[in-house]
């Protein structure tokens, strides 16, 4: 007889046994079986627990299991329904416990899902245990773990299921309605698109729980969702993302930078959505929790540099001759990569508007981070960000005005980014015609302030050719009589700067010393200390640069420079030695020529 023969009789003589064996155990739950219809509760729980020692917990083996599993899923699932507790909860669990043994659990879908989706899927809530309603949920969780694929034909049973138990009042509940809708939605992709839709309104009603857990959760599930959906969710999303990067939480925040940098890489008509999900992604590099920058930092770069591989004919010549950094680039800042520069300069005139939006918005927080956001957009744009500097000079200007200093802080820490990147022809001739503009004379030293960053971002070698023209508009005659505020503001910001020196042509020009000189004394000693050697620097020019007789300067000097040497901000022995320097410079050692 040949070999496989025995083999083939020995299997067939092994089967009778088992068979009889799974007859015996079901020969002896019969009786209980029966019990489960008693009127009496305890008799039933009885029954119940006298099934469950006789079947899971003895570890039966999976083929003994699988008979007796069909042979008890009926009645298991009626006990679903039991008006005690107890019998609710034994049933679930021993239903839970045959679908994670049996090696064929896709034979139960046919019972286990419409009774699953008629108990849990109804508007009604007809389970009141909260605890008991968890149990479920893990149990359906468990059931697309185990049967995957085979879930197919019972799709829109668990959709109507999930539809209930992400809203379900215990906190619990709504966070493995999330686990089982990424399980559901990485099961079956192909058909979850299908349904995928009627998942985004319970999630987004869940999306602002006041539980932190439950949040990050239904981010992780959104995210599944889109990712497999049809793609037309994705803007009743993003406004809720983007609300939850100011949340409290770092387990939130992350989990929006995870979803949304999945989103730009995997999502299939991500190209249609960069403008509105690169803005997400770049606000994780600002944030305050170091884990979430770095987490933030290496998807932008896994973003860029698959950007860059597909559209890699696109950019055969800048791949090929433009990757070092253009001169004077910020020191100690990491340049981002070619995709990622690319990806936001492409962008810019879709995200500027955007950003002029959440400046003005009411939430300080969000005005906060989109200051922040513009720094790193300008770092990406570099000198492609010469073509929207109109846009952007005015989105600056009234972030200027912002009552929040932190706001206006970024705002001036972006704007010194325009002047290391954008020329300073270009960025002069705007930025003057608004200094002497009539319309910035409500708040005219908001164009000055944006100026002055713009000038000290600028790099000297590039900047020296303009300075004359910077000094000849702000010392003429109608700017300083306008704007009173001009000498006050400018001076200490241009001495600070050592461009004083470009002031001597211009300054010579008419009433440019009373109009300059007056106003700008009492502001250069109000900051304090710090504003004392502007302040010895800017007196020390004076004869050089006025065209009164020295007798008439040094007049004019006392009377202006005594009150202001006298402010309470100088005092202590330091600083009272660089005043008596700075009373020498005035008044002792000018020499008339």
């Amino acid at each position: 007889t040949p070999r496989g023969s025995n083999g083939d009789t020995r299997e067939a003589s092994r089967r009778p046994r088992s068979c009889d064996g799974n007859r015996l155990v079901l020969r002896g739950l019969a009786r209980h079986l029966n019990c489960l219809g008693e009127a009496n509760k305890s008799t039933r729980k009885r029954a119940l627990e006298c099934i469950k020692r006789e079947t899971v917990d003895k570890k039966l083996s999976g083929v003994v299991l699988q008979e007796l599993f069909s042979a008890l899923l009926k009645p298991l699932l009626k006990c679903l329904s039991d008006p005690t507790e107890r019998c609710r909860e034994i049933a679930i669990t021993l239903i839970s416990e045959f679908v994670r043994c049996v090696p064929e659990p896709q034979e139960s879908l046919p019972y286990l899902m419409p009774c699953l989706a008629q108990r849990f899927g109804e508007k009604e809530i007809l389970e009141p245990a909260e605890e008991l309603r968890l149990s479920a949920t893990e149990m359906l969780t468990l059931t697309v773990e185990v049967c995957g694929k085979q879930l197919a034909p019972y799709l829109n049973e668990m959709i109507n299921i999930l539809q209930r138990t992400l809203v379900d009042p215990f906190p619990d509940v709504k966070r493995e309605s999330c686990k089982c809708t990424v399980n559901l939605a990485n099961s079956l992709p192909e058909h979850f698109h299908m349904q995928a839709e009627s998942l985004v309104k319970p999630l987004m009603q869940t999306i602002a729980h006041q539980h932190s857990k439950v949040r990050a959760s239904v981010i992780e599930a959104a995210g599944a969702v889109i990712l497999h959906g049809t793609g037309k969710n994705v803007d009743d999303v993003l406004s809720h993302l983007a609300q939850r990067l100011f949340d409290d939480s770092p387990q939130v925040r992350k989990a929006v930078t995870v979803v949304v940098g999945d989103w730009l890489l995997n999502l299939r008509d991500r190209y249609s959505y960069f403008h509105k999900l690169t803005p997400l992604l770049l606000s994780g590099l600002t944030d305050e929790i170091p884990e979430i920058r770095l987490l933030a930092a290496d998807l932008w770069q896994q973003v860029g540099a698959q950007w860059e591989k597909e559209n890699e004919d696109d950019l055969k010549d800048k791949l090929d001759f433009l990757l070092s950094p253009p001169p004077f680039y910020p020191a100690g800042v990491e340049r981002p990569g070619l995709g990622c520069r690319e990806l936001v300069a492409r962008n810019l005139y879709r995200l500027v508007p955007a950003i002029g939006r959440d400046l003005s918005d009411w939430l300080v927080a969000t005005r906060v981070r989109t200051s922040q956001l513009l720094s790193v957009l300008l770092l990406h744009a570099e000198e492609r960000a010469t073509q929207h500097l109109q846009p952007l000079l005015a989105l600056l200007y009234r972030a200027c005005a912002d009552s929040e200093k932190e706001v206006v802080r970024n705002c001036l820490a972006a704007a010194k980014l325009l002047g290391t990147f954008v020329p300073p022809e270009v960025f002069l001739h705007l930025l003057l015609d608004d200094v002497k503009a009539p319309s910035c004379a409500s708040r005219p030293w908001r164009a000055l302030m944006v100026l002055q960053a713009v000038l000290g971002g600028c790099p000297r070698a590039l900047l020296a050719p303009h300075l004359p023209q910077i000094a000849g508009t702000l010392a003429q005659p109608d700017v300083c009589q306008e704007y009173q505020q001009v000498p006050r503001f400018f001076a200490s910001q241009c001495f600070a700067l050592g461009l004083d020196e470009a002031f001597v042509c211009p300054m010579r020009r008419g009433r440019a010393w009373n109009l300059f000189t007056r106003p700008a004394l009492p502001s250069l000693c109000e900051s304090g200390p710090p504003s004392e050697a502007p302040l010895v620097r800017h007196i020390s020019i004076l004869p050089i640069v006025s065209s009164d007789n020295c007798l008439i300067q040094t007049s004019r000097l006392k009377k202006v420079t005594r009150p202001t040497l006298k402010c309470r901000s100088i005092a202590g022995p330091s600083v009272q030695y660089k005043k008596d320097i700075f009373l020498d410079l005035a008044f002792g050692h000018y020499h008339c020529s």
